[in-house]
């Protein structure tokens, strides 16, 4: 099961969390995001086994690409209305490991899903709000047993010590990680260290 931490800014910060036995991090380049990275910070090296993950929001190819090279990306996650063909376009250009993040509110918004089917490795099940993520507010997961594609998923939105219940008993053939953020938060984009190793503590059962 794959853990991603999102929204990682500071660089002691993010040495520390690469060291809980994460699998992703996620670098937000949304310059309206309280979580939007700054040049100095984003350079700092994570453990070498830590996936880095630039996370962006209706940008452009050239730009996700110059990040990639300036910032040392693993990969990228689209968290705009980016189109299946934008994403054809970032795998032509090299791109080898690309996240579709999906706002869930309803069985409906499922529906897009069938078209990024064999371009995108895996869908981010997020929740639906006015804003691109890092809410704190969960969606009914239930909504997910109509999600019948072959992408695996990670499970988004709102997850904290305060579900951790919920997750033990979550069940789906395509779900393959979590993705955490806002509820680890001390403040946007520096993570409670000790509060994250006892959640994964918590739910190692499972990941």
């Amino acid at each position: 099961m794959i853990v991603k931490v999102c929204g990682m800014r500071d660089a002691d910060n993010i040495r520390q969390v690469a060291q809980l036995g994460i699998h992703m991090m996620g670098f937000i380049f949304y310059q309206k995001s309280p979580r939007c990275v700054s040049r100095p910070v984003s350079r700092c090296e994570a453990d070498a086994g830590v996936e880095r993950i630039g996370v962006f929001v209706n940008d452009s190819v050239m730009h996700i690409l110059q990040c990639i090279n300036d910032y040392n990306l693993n990969g990228v996650q689209l968290h705009g209305q980016e189109t299946p063909e934008f994403c054809r376009q970032l795998k032509a250009n090299g791109v080898e490991l690309l996240l579709k993040a999906v706002s869930v509110a309803s069985v409906n918004d499922l529906k897009q899903c069938g078209s990024y089917d064999g371009i995108v490795d895996y869908f981010v099940f997020d929740t639906k709000t006015p804003d691109y993520g890092g809410s704190g507010k969960c969606f009914d997961w239930e909504v997910l047993r109509h999600y019948k594609g072959t992408t695996p998923f990670l499970l988004s939105g709102g997850l904290g010590m305060h579900n951790t219940e919920e997750l033990l008993r979550f069940q789906h053939p395509r779900w393959c990680g979590i993705d955490l953020n806002s509820c680890f938060e001390v403040a946007p984009g520096h993570k409670d260290v000790a509060l994250l190793k006892q959640y994964l503590q918590t739910v190692r059962e499972i990941l």
